[in-house]
């Protein structure tokens, strides 16, 4: 790193080795705290985007006046720290409704035929990922998955048509960043007061942030590995940031999501997620519903 404190330096120096690094790139700070502006600038050099590092830098100095000393190799992992909620988050007054601590096998599926298929499969958590300007359609095919996982034990969530999702009677509601920004109040209340679950999808600490501050039943982390299943505005967070993000989040439910397969498996579940979602792994698999099956099985040994 070109003009480095030596404070920056020992960060760099004690988590390079996870993370990797990157080149050298301009640092905006806001703040005038010696720790925050080295791990400010640790981070950046680290690989993360200047809102996660922001997060990282105010967290670091947070953990020193908590603990009364700045430790280099001490990567924070502390909700408090980072200004987050008090923790178990189901416990908050605000707590959206509860979901299993271990999701296991999360399938994220085009339509409800696909829903249905993969509840009948045995996978125990189901997404509706149904894309259409058509309001006719959502609402058919939204009724239709709610029906298709009846007589099954799949759990099933719908992705961002929350209004529809209530009047189906859901089991819950996934929800994006900037579907989750865009909510009024009053519509996460109306979420949160039909009983229904909600997931947030995220992509680094200061989504995560942003996610608990509306205490959902579980927050998704991703994209893991490259996918070109949709375009995503961050680069993929690779194994050891999940293993970091685990760690903070940990009292939530927590579903790992973006381009793992059978092969990634064993290291995605490595780092203490209790879920992991896929969509190309299922739907283009020879034989959709042994795959299925597999998978489940494995992701359920990992208990």
């Amino acid at each position: 790193m070109n003009n480095t404190t030596p404070t920056a330096a020992d960060i760099v120096a004690a988590h390079a080795a996870r993370f990797g690094t990157v080149a050298p790139s301009p640092v905006p700070f806001r703040s005038e705290h010696p720790v925050y502006r080295a791990a400010k600038q640790a981070c950046m050099a680290l690989g993360f985007i200047e809102a996660d590092a922001e997060c990282l830098a105010c967290a670091w100095h947070a953990q020193t006046v908590r603990t009364g000393r700045f430790d280099a190799p001490a990567w924070p992992d502390s909700p408090a720290d980072f200004g987050m909620g008090v923790f178990a988050p189901g416990a908050r007054t605000d707590a959206f409704a509860p979901c299993p601590e271990r999701l296991g096998l999360y399938a994220v599926l085009p339509n409800a035929a696909w829903v249905g298929r993969m509840a009948r499969a045995g996978v125990p958590t189901v997404q509706l990922r149904f894309k259409s300007a058509d309001a006719d359609a959502i609402e058919r095919e939204v009724v239709a998955a709610v029906q298709a996982v009846q007589g099954t034990e799949a759990l099933l969530f719908i992705n961002d048509h929350w209004q529809v999702a209530i009047a189906a009677s859901a089991y819950g509601v996934h929800l994006g960043q900037e579907d989750l920004d865009a909510l009024a109040p009053d519509d996460l209340r109306r979420i949160r007061t039909a009983g229904l679950r909600l997931g947030v999808s995220t992509h680094g600490y200061a989504e995560m942030v942003r996610a608990d501050m509306v205490s959902p039943s579980y927050i998704a982390m991703g994209a893991i590995f490259p996918t070109t299943l949709k375009q995503m505005a961050t680069a993929p967070q690779g194994i050891a940031r999940l293993a970091a993000y685990a760690r903070l989040l940990r009292g939530y439910p927590q579903v790992a999501i973006g381009g793992i397969d059978a092969e990634r498996l064993p290291d995605v579940l490595a780092t203490g997620v209790g879920s992991v979602a896929m969509v190309r792994a299922l739907i283009a698999a020879e034989d959709p519903e042994a795959t299925a099956a597999r998978l489940t099985a494995a992701v359920a040994a990992d208990r």
